[in-house]
């Protein structure tokens, strides 16, 4: 089973559920496909080790060649390359690297430049682990946060480490996840932040439910918004001084807490179900 852990923005929790989530379970995995940021290996005792290198594919257009027909242009749905009255232009940051551009060239006067985006690194310890990493500049966070997936076992229960918001990273990484969690603090911005991610997660129709961290801080209307949709809220981790300064030391909390490895084992049993 694939649980995605997700967030409306940055700073809820969504790591720390992850990594407490994974060490709660047995033979588990986790992937952090948090590309732009990642660290869940902070708080792990592990050796990484570059598996994969990921490339992405820009066109180049010999000028010499083409006929300024338009055909690229006219077919590019990013807008990234614009052919002008003297000569063809690509906007790099752009592109989405599809290749449909140099299939629809009739002159055969566009080539694909490859580039390194990114790379994936395994870890190996208690959990298997797998982390991407995005080149820093670069905006193609879905070909790394793809090519992290790819190393998902179905033997395994599996959790996600999401990037955080709902965009194109977080789209791409809760697809095909069997269960999304959804991290946010019971402030207004956790609030305005969570609708978001319900959208997100409805619209990928997928089953899902909240997670409520730092729960004592703010109000109730998380609470209310969730008892209004129907949501079921899965647990409350307490605003808890002793789970901050072990966060702080890059310590996941269960490791210390044996009682909350419990609740994370249970949380797992009741996501099972509801899956079922």
């Amino acid at each position: 089973m694939k649980i995605a852990v997700a967030s409306g923005k940055g700073g809820t929790g969504k790591t720390t559920v992850s990594l407490n989530l994974a060490l709660s379970i047995d033979n588990a995995q986790l992937l952090d496909c948090d590309v732009e940021e990642p660290d869940c290996h902070l708080f792990l005792d592990l050796d990484l080790e570059e598996i994969e290198k990921i490339h992405s594919f820009s066109p180049e257009i010999d000028k010499e060649i083409c006929d300024l027909c338009g055909k690229c242009a006219e077919l590019c749905r990013f807008n990234a390359i614009v052919i002008t009255p003297k000569e063809p232009m690509i906007f790099p940051e752009l592109c989405h690297s599809c290749g449909l551009c140099k299939l629809a060239c009739p002159k055969d006067a566009i080539t694909e430049e490859k580039k390194l985006i990114g790379k994936v690194e395994r870890g190996e310890g208690d959990l298997d682990f797998y982390q991407g990493v995005l080149e820093t500049g670069e905006l193609l966070a879905p070909s790394v946060i793809k090519a992290v997936k790819s190393y998902s076992n179905p033997n395994k229960p599996t959790i996600i480490d999401v990037p955080p918001g709902n965009a194109c990273a977080s789209v791409e990484t809760v697809d095909e996840s069997d269960f999304t969690i959804l991290v946010t603090e019971p402030t207004p911005f956790g609030l305005h932040d969570l609708k978001l991610s319900v959208r997100m997660i409805e619209e990928e129709d997928i089953p899902y439910g909240v997670i409520i961290n730092r729960d004592g801080v703010g109000d109730k209307e998380v609470e209310k918004y969730c008892e209004e949709k129907d949501i079921p809220i899965l647990m409350k981790i307490p605003d808890n001084k002793q789970i901050a300064e072990l966060y702080s030391e890059g310590t996941p909390f269960v490791e210390e807490m044996p009682e909350w490895k419990e609740k994370f084992k249970n949380l797992y049993k009741k996501i099972e179900e509801k899956v079922k």
